[in-house]
This record gives C-alpha cells, sequence and structure tokens, in this order.
C-alpha cells in the first residue's frame, strides 16, 4: 500500500536559522584567526535584539556585534518596518571562557589522542533517491527555499517578498519505497502590505509562487523528479492568511532548533544534537559529518540503497564506543549489517582529531552550512577574507562540504570486493 511521507525546510531569514548562522559566523572568525579555538556560541534573537552567550577558549580577540549585525544584514534585515534590523538591532554578548573542567578531556598531550568533546550519538544518512544522495521531499523544500531567497534578492517579478519563510513537501511512495508523485506543497512567506484587500493579496501571493516560483524549482529537477509534479497538487499558500509580522519581531529565534531541517528531514534518526556555533572538536557537528561521509561513500560505491550510520562517543575518550550501520534490507553484497559496520571501522578512522584532519574542519568553514541544510550540498573551493579591528585582515583558501565529497568510494569497493 502506498504511504506519504513529509518533509520542511525554512528560510536563511527564518529565526531559528538567524540565529544559527550569526553563531557560525562567530565560529569562523574565531577559526579564522585562531585555527585551534575551542568554540560553543549560543545565539538568541528577538524584537530588536540580539543575544550572544557560550563558551570560547581562543587566542582572539573579536568584534562580535559587527559580526553579528553583517549576518542579519546580508540575511536581508535591513528595514524598520521589519522591526529587526542589522543596523539598529542591539547586540549583546555574554559569551564566557570555556570551562577547564571540559577543556581538559579535549587537550592532550598529542593532537592524535584528543578525546571527544561529549557524550551522545549521532547520525549519518545517504540515500540514492537523489542524485545528491538526500531524501527527496527535503531536498525539494530546500530548493524552493532557496529560489524563493534568490527571488526575494532580486525583486524585477516577485517584488513584495520578506526574509522569512518555511516551506514542506509531501511526497507519495509506492510500497517498495519508490517515490510516484508530489502530493501536497506547502509555502509561507512573509511579505509586504502590498494591498489594502487581504483577500486579493493573497490570491496574488497565491498565483505568484504556484507559476513563477515552483516552475523555476521544477526545472532544476531531473526529469525523472520533473514528473513527480502534476497539476493535482495540493497547494498551501500562507494558509493561516497574510504573513507581514514576521523574523524575529514575530517569533524569537534559537540556535540549534532545527537540527532535523538541518540534516535529513526526518529520514534516518537524529542523536539530538545541534551543529551551529560548535568547533569541530564537539563530536556533535564532527561525527555527524563524518558519518554521512561514510553513508555516502558506502551507497555510493554500492553497498546498499540506503544507508544509516550511527556513531557513539565518552566525552574525553579518544575511540568511539559504538558504530553501527543500517541498511534497511536494501544491502546489495549478501553481508549483514554488522559485517558492513566491523569493515566501516577498518576504513574510517572515527577518533575526533582524525576526523578533524580528514574532513579539514578546523577552518572557517561553516557559515554556508548554517542555512538550507548541512548536507547535500556540493563541495567547493573559497577564498574568504576576514577582518578584525583587534587582528588585522586574513585570507583564507578553504573547501566547503568535504563530508560531501566521494573520495572514499574506491576505498570501500577495494574493501569489499566491489
Amino acid at each position: 500500500m502506498s504511504y506519504l511521507f513529509t518533509s520542511e525546510s525554512v528560510s536563511e531569514g527564518h529565526p531559528d536559522k538567524i540565529a544559527d548562522q550569526i553563531s557560525d559566523a562567530l565560529l569562523d572568525n574565531f577559526l579564522a584567526f585562531d585555527p585551534e579555538s575551542k568554540v560553543a556560541c549560543e545565539t538568541l534573537v528577538t524584537t530588536g535584539q540580539v543575544v550572544l552567550a557560550g563558551e570560547v577558549k581562543s587566542d582572539t580577540y573579536l568584534d562580535v556585534q559587527s559580526i553579528a549585525r553583517e549576518v542579519i544584514n546580508n540575511i536581508g534585515y535591513t528595514k524598520g518596518e521589519y522591526q529587526f534590523s542589522g543596523d539598529s538591532c542591539g547586540v549583546i554578548s555574554l559569551i564566557h571562557e570555556q570551562s577547564q573542567d571540559i577543556n581538559q578531556g579535549v587537550d592532550r598531550a598529542t593532537k592524535e589522542e584528543q578525546g571527544a568533546g561529549d557524550q551522545g550519538m549521532m547520525f549519518g544518512y545517504a540515500t540514492k533517491e537523489t542524485a545528491n544522495y538526500m531524501p527527496l521531499a527535503l531536498d525539494i523544500s530546500h530548493r524552493i527555499l532557496r529560489e524563493l531567497a534568490v527571488l526575494r534578492r532580486d525583486g524585477s517579478s516577485i517584488a513584495y517578498l520578506r526574509p522569512d519563510a518555511k516551506a514542506q513537501v509531501t511526497i507519495e511512495y509506492s510500497d517498495d519505497n519508490v517515490p510516484q508523485r508530489i502530493d501536497t506543497i506547502v509555502i509561507s512567506t512573509q511579505h509586504d502590505p502590498f494591498d489594502s484587500d487581504d483577500t486579493r493579496m493573497l490570491k496574488k501571493i497565491k498565483e505568484d509562487l504556484i507559476n513563477i516560483l515552483i516552475p523555476k524549482v521544477v526545472a532544476q529537477l531531473p526529469e525523472h523528479i520533473q514528473k513527480l509534479f502534476n497539476d493535482k497538487i495540493k497547494y498551501h499558500i500562507n494558509p493561516t492568511g497574510k504573513f507581514v509580522i514576521g523574523g524575529p519581531h514575530g517569533d524569537t529565534g534559537l540556535t540549534g532548533r532545527k537540527i532535523i531541517v538541518d540534516t535529513y528531514g526526518g529520514k534516518g534518526a537524529h542523536g539530538g544534537g545541534a551543529f551551529s556555533g560548535k568547533d569541530p572538536s564537539k563530536v556533535d557537528r564532527s561525527a555527524a559529518y563524518a558519518a554521512r561521509h561514510i553513508a555516502k561513500n558506502l551507497v555510493a560505491a554500492g553497498v546498499a540503497y540506503e544507508v544509516e550510520v550511527q556513531v557513539s562517543y565518552a566525552i574525553g575518550v579518544v575511540e568511539p564506543t559504538s558504530i553501527l550501520v543500517n541498511t534497511y534490507g536494501s544491502g546489495k553484497l549478501g553481508l549483514n549489517d554488522g559485517e558492513i559496520a566491523a569493515r566501516v571501522a577498518e576504513i574510517f578512522d572515527m577518533r575526533p582529531f582524525a576526523i578533524e584532519q580528514r574532513l579539514k574542519l578546523r577552518n572557517p568553514i561553516y557559515l554556508e552550512t548554517a542555512a538550507y541544510g548541512h548536507m547535500g550540498k556540493e563541495p567547493k573551493m573559497l577564498t574568504k577574507v576576514f577582518e578584525s579591528p583587534y587582528n588585522g585582515k586574513v585570507e583564507r583558501e578553504v573547501e566547503l562540504f568535504t563530508w560531501e565529497k566521494l573520495d572514499y568510494v574506491d576505498k570501500v569497493k577495494e574493501a569489499f570486493g566491489i
């Protein structure tokens, strides 16, 4: 019997995502000027206010207020009528030094002996459902909001868009887990009050998103996915009515509150740890990236159609306490999941420092992760420039999304005899 599966995404202007981006911008600046920085930055945004908190161990000092304001302005909160603007909001910093009790479990005599920054379990997931090995409903949700942001910034075809938005996609699957059609698309977007008649205004928004936005999204997709779109899709566009009040004025935002949006949209499992604002000694982040890297390379190598990887740690302990692989019965080699996991442990060094080195995580690469998902994006080289009134100017060439590389496919094939 067929079934429905749903995933959602939120825009870069959503309050929680503003908080994530500020936290990761602070992290990037710390790492740019001191790559050995230990950082755990949390951000709260609300009407006219930003609160920065957390623990940092670093040899550098930053103008954190200016960094936060720049992020907010770049997102698009630049107008007074939004009741939240990078130029006018208050920014309060409550950041303090990292606890030595925590730090002693991470820093060791040799870097290879670095312990995990916390206990917990982390998950990675990959599926052949899409070209980027991501769940389809989440991939489409992200695409809708990325394209909506492009339209907002361009302003030529839809001039009234504001930064805050959410999207949700429901897909019908056959009983053998093959996508059959798009059942429902939900989009809520903040907008200017461009018409005194609310009914007429909402009709215009719905028509524009269905006739302008959705075709642009569909055009990005491969032909077999395009066929899932049809004239029977149920659209809910701003279903509660007008959405003028939004962003931090409409809803307080916090770092780390969109962990399912950040990962796999509800497919697979999640260990509960957020990513943004955390340096890679925090395995909540680094091990989740490493688990995605493993899962993606296993699927790409042909070990299984779908793979979930779980890894767990004890705080201060070097080796992981467990590695688990779940292929959901989609394995192609006649091996059980325990046998696959044992070989994975031989191929991939999952000690925290080894993960940092393999994925080049002690670089300022994190702001780009903080909206539209940490997984599924294309790896790329980028030159980033950081300026500080205290540290001068540095230029860093970095590689983004290293955990998305298929650089272990040959090693996996060799280990599994493929």
